[in-house]
């Protein structure tokens, strides 16, 4: 399983990607159309956003779990995409049957909340991921496979926007447009027909054969909605329980959590962010990362390297192999700080706080490390790093008493650097 350590956008699409020449099938087991994962294969940029980055390797079967929200149009858009780029997705590629459906009033119902929360924003995608997740712990919501009955999602469908409607004039006096929505669902229904599957039951299956499975999720630990800094969360859980109820796959049968983190820290949207750096550093490193969002294009907020949060993360999610992604844009840095503890009020913290109100105040302790200003994007062994830069990976791996398996140098699958002797080495074939 790969999971995101920080707030998201850590680079878990290349290294999906990169991982799953190693593996059969990779699942995407939570999230919607927010996520964007970048992969650069064959000098041609993909950003995926529902279909997992294992799709681009030839041969692979790529499967959209019961935990994801689906998005009938984002999806088939995504698969026009990678037809006119080359890539076949026919027979490895499915979807649940029992997926949420997200419609268009999901996400006129996302803005108009975010619009009412004024100054206290989230910071929303507003791609309808919260209300159709709302729906569906409301018990009201749609699935895929209720897509495929043209008459029966018809009369399903209409009950549910009587609902939605008198929702939407109550709490923001404005009714929604849903004109033409039945019809165009069920135009999608054809073309999705094909991929929809009960992949829980191909997952058990290709388990019991002695396939190789990769889960994938979105966003990050610190933005899951029971973990991260709440309210200022997805909705959806990112961490590496949600794999188990996200796919139906049982919690027994994940052997490894791989976690993926930059070099440094972004954040996308409001809430705490304890280590981010004055805007001038920031601004340096949001260039030389090209740290803007994959979906929306909103520019990331930077800041260092916070331990802290990533031993709560590795605790959290039982990471066993850690991947280090942006290595080289630190390759210009004469110093780096890496915050190491939290003090509150001016006492240390031995937890992470719960309350973003109480995160938003704490006072990071930082720990002043060399930089190896050289170029790292060409290197292609661990032993080839400069010694400062091994170092800097050795005091992360040291603190959060995990190794690092891997780091990535570059967005490009070849800039990737296997660290040797470690259980993720050993994953791959």
């Amino acid at each position: 399983m790969v999971v995101g350590a920080q707030w998201g956008d850590e680079g878990k699409g290349k290294v999906v990607d990169y991982l799953s020449a190693s593996f059969d099938l990779i699942a995407r087991y939570q999230g919607g159309h927010n996520a964007g994962h970048t992969v650069l294969w064959n000098g041609k940029k993909f950003v995926l956003q529902l279909v997992p980055s294992g799709i681009l390797r030839p041969g692979k079967t790529a499967l959209i779990g019961p935990g994801v929200v689906f998005d009938p149009a984002a999806f088939l858009s995504e698969v026009d995409a990678l037809a006119q780029a080359g890539i076949d997705v026919s027979g490895r590629l499915f979807v649940s049957n029992r997926a949420q459906l997200i419609f268009p009033f999901h996400r006129q119902l996302d803005r108009a909340s975010e619009n009412a929360r004024a100054g206290a924003k989230i910071g929303t995608t507003s791609r309808g991921i919260g209300p159709s997740y709302e729906d569906k712990m409301a018990r009201r919501g749609m699935r895929v496979g209720e897509l495929l009955d043209a008459q029966s999602f018809r009369r399903k469908l209409d009950d549910l926007i009587r609902e939605k409607n008198a929702l939407s004039e109550a709490l923001y006096a404005q009714p929604l447009d849903v004109s033409g929505l039945a019809d165009s669902y069920v135009a999608m229904a054809d073309r999705i027909r094909p991929f929809v599957a009960d992949t829980a039951a191909m997952l058990w299956r290709a388990a019991d054969e002695g396939r190789a499975l990769l889960f994938e999720g979105a966003q990050g630990t610190m933005l899951d909605i029971d973990h991260g800094t709440y309210p200022y969360v997805t909705s959806s859980n990112a961490t590496s329980g949600g794999a188990a109820t996200g796919l139906g796959f049982p919690p027994t049968r994940i052997t490894a959590v791989v976690g993926v983190t930059k070099a440094y820290t972004t954040r996308v949207g409001n809430g705490p962010f304890p280590s981010e750096m004055p805007e001038l550093e920031a601004g340096e490193v949001r260039n030389r990362g090209v740290e803007f969002g994959a979906v929306t294009g909103r520019p990331r907020r930077c800041g260092w390297l916070d331990l802290f949060m990533l031993r709560y993360a590795t605790r959290l999610n039982g990471i066993s192999s850690l991947v280090v992604t942006k290595l080289d844009v630190f390759d210009t840095q004469r110093e780096i700080q890496v915050a190491v503890g939290y003090r509150y009020r001016g006492s240390p913290l031995g937890e992470m706080p719960a309350e973003a109100e109480i995160l938003a105040q704490v006072e990071p302790e930082y720990r002043t490390l060399p930089g190896w200003c050289t170029p790292t994007s060409s290197i292609a062994r661990y032993d080839e790093l400069p010694q400062a830069a091994r170092d800097y990976l050795r005091f992360v791996a040291d603190d959060l008493g995990v190794e690092i398996g891997m780091i990535s140098t570059g967005p490009e699958r070849d800039a990737t650097i296997i660290a040797p002797s470690t259980q993720l080495a050993s994953w791959l074939r």
